[in-house]
């Protein structure tokens, strides 16, 4: 479900709570990152969303991976990622890694 540009952090916690995902991604580039996606994450949980995973892709600073990996946010991908790779790592954080890869 594509929301839009210019979300709040509330409207995207709204939106995950109403359409029941299991997933949350959040494009940032406006470097934003280190305010929005904690916020996202305290949002869901204060829904009761504590299972949502929260993937963030954009223009991240290395040195802000940790802290957001920290917070609780799954993956982050900067510029290059391959779509592929992206996918993967959704399917492994929801699914399981068994089911991912049932090869």
């Amino acid at each position: 479900i594509y929301t839009g540009l210019r979300q709040t952090p509330e409207m995207i916690a709204e939106a995950a709570l109403q359409e029941d995902v299991d997933v949350v991604g959040l494009s940032i580039l406006s470097g934003a990152h280190m305010a929005l996606a904690p916020r996202v994450i305290e949002l869901l949980k204060a829904q009761g969303q504590d299972n949502v995973k929260v993937f963030v892709g954009g223009i991240i600073p290395n040195e802000d991976i940790p802290r957001l990996l920290e917070m609780g946010v799954v993956g982050v991908y900067g510029p290059g990622t391959l779509t592929e790779d992206i996918i993967c790592d959704i399917r492994r954080a929801v699914l399981g890694w068994e089911e991912a890869n049932p090869h």
